[in-house]
């Protein structure tokens, strides 16, 4: 069953480990340059602004940035006048991965787990629980982005409740990093070490378990409902 898995959905999962690996090859690499050349930003025209915005949510859709990284660098150079821009790149972001995600995969990931009624009927559970799912993937600073984007695509939930849902998720995380990255002095050391005090740490590893527990409580549940309307059929 893996070997039928992997190969009728070769182009889904190289795209998911190229997802959780350039990431973090191309913000090290940004990290330099916008070292280099900080003046650009701090002196951007309001058409340059809305460029930037645009750019980092084509870059976050395709894994070329993490979105803390975004946000870091997004409160240094802007200050909280480009909040509301970096939620919208966010938004735009998951729109694009949406679909690339769903023209990568055609539904061949989920034709093929309906295959096996067990497995198609979890992720019938899941997507009835979309909401919640998606707010609780997008919660945690430690789930990439992108990644999770076309991992919740496979699910093929509505548009809009995808969009909505991701960016509500998204708003908690996004505001702690960027006020951090209000308060830094050097973009370098930021990036390096963007260190938030005590009670940044503690906010970070409580997103991080209400994401974990969240999801296993949905996952749980949406297991067992699977499992006992399989078991009603059968009787």
């Amino acid at each position: 069953m893996l070997k039928e898995l992997f190969r009728k959905n070769a182009s889904t999962f190289i795209s998911l480990l190229l997802l959780v690996v350039v990431p973090v090859l191309v913000s090290s690499t940004l990290a330099y340059y916008l070292y280099q050349y900080q003046e650009v930003l701090q002196s951007l025209s309001p058409a340059e602004t809305l460029l930037y915005f645009v750019v980092v949510a084509f870059t976050m859709a395709f894994a070329l940035t993490p979105t803390t990284f975004v946000a870091l660098v997004t409160g240094y150079y802007f200050g909280w006048p480009g909040f509301i821009g970096v939620v919208l790149s966010y938004g735009l972001a998951a729109l694009m991965g949406y679909g690339v995600a769903r023209f990568i995969d055609h539904g061949k990931m989920m034709a093929f787990l309906h295959r096996f009624k067990k497995a198609g009927a979890v992720m019938d559970e899941l997507r009835e629980q979309s909401w919640g799912l998606i707010i609780l993937s997008r919660i945690s600073p430690v789930l990439p982005f992108a990644f999770m984007t076309f991992v919740l695509s496979l699910l093929r939930v509505d548009r809009v409740k995808f969009l909505v849902a991701s960016m509500l998720g998204m708003l908690p995380r996004t505001l702690f990093f960027f006020w951090v990255g209000t308060q830094a002095q050097n973009i370098i050391t930021l990036l390096n070490n963007p260190d938030a005090g005590n009670e940044g740490k503690i906010l970070v590893i409580g997103l991080i378990i209400i994401s974990l527990f969240g999801l296993y409580y949905i996952f749980n549940r949406a297991l067992k409902k699977a499992l006992r309307r399989s078991a009603d059929v059968k009787n």
